[in-house]
């Protein structure tokens, strides 16, 4: 009987060290979330919550992301703008692509954040009244495999050349479905006009595989071997490299397309002001790249002075400098044209 009584205090003195336990850590965990921001993206929810745990297991400072659409995202801080901070929680900055931070700044609701990590960031990626910053760009590039490679004797490194080369099987992701794709014909119509970009999409179009429905496609189809090359996202081919596939990447000499990440400050709590601050010049920072890169997310950083850029074998990659701003009509015009013109012409 003894023997059981012994066994049975032990194990109350267990339980009670595992409550007591449970106990410290979720009052360490309240300890630790004491301070809260929260943060209103474009980004996926994967990739938010990569960065917000990172950053809070760093800083002691969670930070709640709100995955949005672009257009609830702008309506949703414009009604926070006029919310009181003091009943209802607002929203403290906003990570998402540079198109949408470019509308909240000119709808005035972003506030102006100068810092010496974010003055090393180029002008082309950050607003000129400090109002947001890029942190990070992800290109479009041509997805080489490497066997087909080592067989030729000229590289199409330009978006013509490409166009005009023979005997080629090429992989992209539909123009229709993907913003980053839609984004490319946006872009080149910008910097090489309406007819030239038309001529270079006529000229790829027999030479297309399939118009994939998912950006890893066609970069996986390079990697097999069933496309020669393919235009693709730059983080999609980093990461299938460091999967082992066997690829290289051509940047296109004449430039190219690109999505902007960025993140700006709405606080109206002064009191947060500061974390906000901290926090977006972390995202600056290569303990955010490297977060990702941990998590198979290959970005390239826009800070020059980090280590993920000056890493970075591709770092003078021509980028299209002409940001037209198209409306949703001529966007719409365009792609039109292009289903009827290139994609089902007769």
């Amino acid at each position: 009987m003894r023997r059981y009584t012994i066994l049975f205090l032990t194990a109350f003195v267990f339980v009670i060290s595992a409550i007591a336990g449970t106990s410290y850590q979720v009052g360490a965990d309240e300890r630790i979330s004491e301070l809260e921001l929260t943060a209103y993206t474009t980004l996926p929810a994967e990739t938010v919550t990569i960065l917000s745990e990172a950053y809070e297991k760093e800083s002691h400072v969670r930070v709640n992301f709100v995955p949005l659409p672009a257009k609830d995202l702008i309506q949703k801080t414009a009604d926070d703008s006029v919310s009181d901070p003091s009943v209802v929680e607002t929203v403290d900055l906003i990570l998402a692509d540079s198109a949408v931070l470019n509308s909240l700044a000119e709808k005035k609701l972003l506030i102006s954040h100068a810092s010496e990590i974010n003055d090393a960031v180029k002008n082309n990626f950050k607003d000129k009244h400090d109002r947001w910053v890029g942190v990070w760009y992800d290109p479009i590039i041509f997805c080489t495999n490497k066997d087909y490679l080592a067989k030729l004797k000229e590289i199409p490194d330009t978006w013509a050349a490409l166009a005009n080369f023979k005997d080629v099987k090429i992989g992209i992701t539909d123009f229709i479905v993907a913003d980053a794709a839609s984004n490319l014909m946006f872009q080149m119509i910008g910097n090489f006009g309406d007819a030239q970009t038309y001529k270079i999409l006529r000229g790829l179009h027999p030479k297309v595989v399939q118009y994939t429905k998912f950006l890893s496609n066609p970069v996986r189809q390079a990697g097999m071997g069933e496309t020669d090359i393919s235009i693709a996202v730059a983080s999609e081919t980093f990461r299938y490299m460091q999967e082992g596939y066997p690829l290289k990447i051509i940047y296109p000499a004449d430039g190219t397309s690109y999505i902007l990440t960025g993140v700006g400050l709405t606080t109206k709590n002064s009191s947060k002001t500061p974390e906000a601050k901290k926090f977006t010049d972390w995202l600056l920072g290569d303990n955010a790249q490297l977060a990702l890169q941990r998590n198979g997310f290959y970005f390239i950083s826009t800070n020059p002075n980090s280590l993920a850029y000056k890493s970075f074998a591709g770092k003078n990659l021509v980028l299209f400098q002409n940001s037209t701003k198209f409306t949703d009509n001529q966007r719409h015009e365009f792609l039109e044209r292009w289903v009827k013109h290139v994609r089902f012409r007769d």
